[in-house]
């Protein structure tokens, strides 16, 4: 059965921001808003706004996953989302199409629209919307009274290695870099040492000039090696308390 049809957008029909409680206020065009709130594989504004976690570009859900049936990296800026499993990457971002809904005129009511109009075509039940309701005052009144603590987090199976990551220091002429104030990380076994790297990179705000060389042992470790293998290559020397210790350090790269 083919996907709803998600794909038909409302374009660039409307010119403003809808009317605001002021007359005073100025109005901005909402086509400068389009590189925020439009999708950039089909043009369409965003529905079911969908953001990579590597490099948190967004795209519609339906055109993200369809990209990612033949491509692994992100269609903005190529990088590798994950080396076999990209839709392990991506995460709904609901308070940007809340946005989106509310910027753009009817686009909610027009896409409710055209989902029913999917399933009745093809005699199907059209699905009915979550509904989250209120506890009952009985319920909450004995909740309250019970006090009873409940976990607020689950961690996700794939979730399935916790990494030490620990700095052993910059060559010398490296020195603009933030120190790395989360040590501790839980990510997936199929994560390779290049996401470890970007992470790195990403939170101590490295230059591009800077290389990162992580080590697991007495192993220097490749890119494209998965946490997995190297867990299951070094074996117990690798783990420290049930944590996986890689040691990194900044390097400048050889010049040839």
């Amino acid at each position: 059965m083919s996907s709803p049809p998600y794909g038909r957008r409302i374009h660039e029909g409307s010119t403003n921001i809808s009317d605001s409680d002021s007359e005073d206020e100025p109005k901005i065009p909402l086509n400068q808003f389009f590189p925020y709130i439009r999708c950039a594989l089909c043009c369409g504004f965003l529905i079911d706004a969908t953001t990579i976690t590597e490099c948190l570009h967004t795209f519609c859900k339906s055109c993200i996953v369809k990209h990612f049936f033949y491509s692994n990296r992100c269609p903005t800026c190529s990088i590798v989302v994950h080396q076999t499993q990209p839709l392990y990457n991506i995460r709904p971002d609901r308070q940007l199409q809340d946005i989106v809904y509310k910027m753009v005129p009817f686009l909610e009511e027009l896409e409710r629209e055209q989902i029913c109009n999917f399933y009745k075509e093809r005699g199907l039940e059209v699905p009915k919307p979550v509904v989250l309701s209120s506890p009952s005052p009985v319920v909450a009144r004995r909740q309250k009274k019970d006090n009873i603590p409940q976990s607020v987090f689950t961690i996700p199976p794939e979730l399935d290695v916790s990494l030490l990551l620990e700095f052993v220091g910059a060559e010398e002429g490296i020195s603009n870099y933030k120190p790395l104030e989360r040590r501790y990380v839980r990510v997936s076994g199929e994560a390779t040492i290049r996401h470890v790297e970007l992470f790195i990179r990403r939170k101590m705000e490295l230059s591009p000039s800077c290389q990162v060389d992580v080590v697991c042992g007495d192993h220097l470790l490749d890119h494209y090696q998965s946490l997995k293998d190297i867990q299951n290559t070094v074996g117990e020397e690798a783990l420290q308390d049930g944590l996986l210790v890689l040691h990194f350090g900044l390097v400048l790269p050889s010049q040839c």
